[in-house]
């Protein structure tokens, strides 16, 4: 048994609060982005890109529609509920070194997807095989890795100069990280617990 892989699988977290700042080696970054691009893909598709986001202006505005979205989640929520939401820190956008946009183009490989004529979403299942290798990478290499999910895909589109039918998966922060946590975010600010997973296993069927 290789040990290494189940400790990258175990200490990887969605981090927000823990960025340094200080800029990640280009070799680093290289290795991080061949290893999401190592990733499988329904009829070799490889349907994914990588915008890295450097630019702080460009940061900034993202930001601030991040923080847009965030007000109206919380509007949403009970006031016990968004009182606990608001000691939750929920990015690492301006704190992080870069970000890197994934994305998923539904024509790569077309029009013959092998594998994908029965199972539309196979495609996306792919680019986030691709952001799972990236996110085990960046761990490996002790950098931290946050998903940002608080934002509106048309706004990212037209922020990143996106074509037309790419679809923008995930924004991730990057960067070398003081420390990761033991415990997850969510679970350390009682948000939710995590399953046993012997209460997600199945013999057969459901």
């Amino acid at each position: 048994m290789n040990a290494g892989i189940y400790d990258v699988v175990h200490r990887r977290r969605d981090v927000r609060a823990q960025f340094t700042g200080a800029p990640i080696p280009e070799d680093v970054l290289h290795r991080i982005l061949t290893a999401a691009h190592a990733a499988p893909s329904v009829g070799l598709s490889q349907p994914w890109d990588f915008i890295i986001v450097e630019d702080p202006a460009v940061r900034r505005a993202f930001h601030d529609h991040v923080q847009h979205e965030r007000t109206t989640f919380a509007a949403t929520l009970t006031t016990a509920a968004a009182d606990h939401f608001a000691r939750i820190k929920i990015d690492g956008v301006l704190e992080s070194s870069l970000s890197i946009v994934v994305t998923y183009d539904p024509d790569r490989g077309s029009p013959a997807v092998l594998g994908r004529h029965a199972i539309a979403d196979a495609g996306l299942y792919s680019v986030c095989l691709a952001i799972q290798n990236l996110w085990l990478a960046a761990t490996a290499e002790d950098l931290g890795v946050g998903w940002v999910s608080f934002y509106r895909e048309p706004h990212l589109r037209q922020l990143l100069g996106i074509p037309t039918g790419i679809r923008p998966v995930a924004w991730l922060c990057v960067g070398p990280v003081t420390h990761l946590e033991a415990v997850p975010d969510l679970e350390r600010h009682g948000w939710r617990h995590r399953r046993p997973v012997e209460a997600a296993i199945h013999h057969n069927r459901w």
